[in-house]
């Protein structure tokens, strides 16, 4: 199978470049930095040990900030390389990258391409976030005899159903990692039956990034913009929880004189098609992306913008999580939950099951099976502040004590690969 997969990339690379080429037209790629894609790389690379860690997207990118921080402090002589592979995950790094750490976009996986990116950058120990496992890339680099491992390892069932099938193609990239670490034991177990003896779980590396960052001006300036009017959020949104939240609000209004309800898409390219739907059924929409505020007119304000969750987070002590309304799996509640917002979800969370299971734990979030039920919630912490704060403070608390203890065990689990110190 691995060699079909190399005969295709290799084969493929009209077909690939015309790929990169359309998404560069739709602000999928970096067109002035397309060249990386490729493994032609623009940076020099620096004197001394370097550890490059591969983050696939924003998630797993922000996750490996902490790691960074944490690596830096034990070995202040490295530098580090990130790899990600998608504009937004670029963007967003560019503006929180910590010191003596270089940004790039990961090289498509064709063979010639990774070569020539791995004898550039020549990592003396190599990282992978989370699951995202690209043949030719791990396989170059192990036959280089750098020292890999596999952190914030993730196998949904789905997932685990699919390489039960190929578990020898499986257990050789697997084979590559000096060590796996599981994000949690569901992961473990599936990586136990797929026969990766080295896996340990050492937790959910996610608990340890740092609070999302805001634009204190355009906090002021939004805040000042809704005033006192009563606000709840539905984030991180897919197809079906907008109309919800657009019925959520009609519901609400009348109890909640002035009742702004942001809503937040998970992808903010489906703004317009948001907007149409909503302003269809008679409510108002103010959009973020087209540089409009709320006014008292405004029932809906659409947040449909990149990287701004730590502002519109700031905006409503009430959220709503979305992907768990609709059979998606949930998202990762960690970010409003480190600034302390009361978590409401749905009953799909089957991606961040461990999370979840720890937040209701710490009494620190509140599962809902519908749009009805979803309504009453929002409705009764609207009521009860107390209550609302209680559930944020518990959710903070509970960050704060992960972090800990996740960040110690991840640098514990990696530290013998560590390149030795000159």
């Amino acid at each position: 199978m691995i060699a079909l997969y190399r005969l295709v990339t290799h084969l493929g690379a009209p077909l690939i470049n015309l790929l990169l080429w359309r998404r560069s037209l739709s602000d999928k790629e970096d067109p002035r930095r397309i060249a990386e894609r490729k493994g032609q790389c623009l940076e020099t690379r620096p004197p001394g040990p370097l550890i490059w860690i591969h983050a696939a997207s924003v998630g797993e990118a922000l996750s490996a900030l902490p790691l960074m921080c944490k690596l830096r402090e034990v070995r202040p002589d490295i530098h580090i390389l990130i790899t990600t592979g998608t504009v937004s995950s670029g963007r967003i790094l560019a503006q929180q990258l910590p010191e003596q750490v270089i940004h790039q976009y990961v090289p498509i996986d064709r063979v010639s391409w990774v070569r020539s990116f791995l004898d550039h950058w020549l990592p003396d120990m190599a990282i992978w976030i989370e699951s995202e496992l690209w043949p030719n890339m791990i396989l170059e680099t192990a036959a280089r005899g750098t020292p890999m491992a596999l952190v914030n390892g993730r196998i949904s069932t789905r997932s685990y159903r699919r390489w039960r099938s190929a578990p020898q193609t499986f257990q050789r990239l697997l084979s590559s990692f000096a060590v796996v670490l599981a994000r949690d034991t569901q992961s473990l177990e599936y990586f136990h039956k797929l026969g990766v003896a080295q896996a340990i779980c050492a937790g959910d590396l996610k608990h340890a990034a740092e609070p999302l960052g805001v634009d204190e001006a355009e906090l002021n300036r939004l805040t000042s913009a809704i005033a006192a009017r009563p606000v709840w959020l539905a984030a991180s949104t897919h197809a079906g929880e907008e109309e919800a939240a657009g019925k959520i609000h009609e519901t609400l209004r009348d109890q909640f004189p002035g009742l702004l309800s942001i809503v937040a898409p998970r992808h903010a390219e489906r703004g317009a098609q948001i907007t149409s739907r909503l302003t269809a059924t008679g409510l108002k929409v103010a959009r973020r992306s087209m540089g409009e505020l709320p006014n008292s007119e405004t029932g809906i304000y659409l947040a449909d913008t990149m990287g701004e969750m730590g502002l519109i987070y700031r905006l409503a002590s009430v959220v709503f999580l979305g992907g768990s309304l609709v059979p998606h799996g949930g998202q990762n509640p960690l970010e409003p939950a480190r600034l302390g917002c009361a978590i409401l979800h749905g009953p799909h969370t089957g991606n961040f099951s461990t999370i979840y299971a720890d937040l209701h734990y710490a009494e620190a979030a509140i599962k809902i099976e519908n749009d009805v039920t979803l309504a009453n919630a929002i409705a009764m912490l609207m009521h009860d502040r107390q209550m609302t704060a209680s559930l944020g403070e518990a959710a903070k608390a509970f960050t704060l004590k992960s972090c800990e203890r996740v960040l110690a065990d991840v640098a514990a689990a990696i530290g013998p690969l560590l390149p030795e110190v000159n």
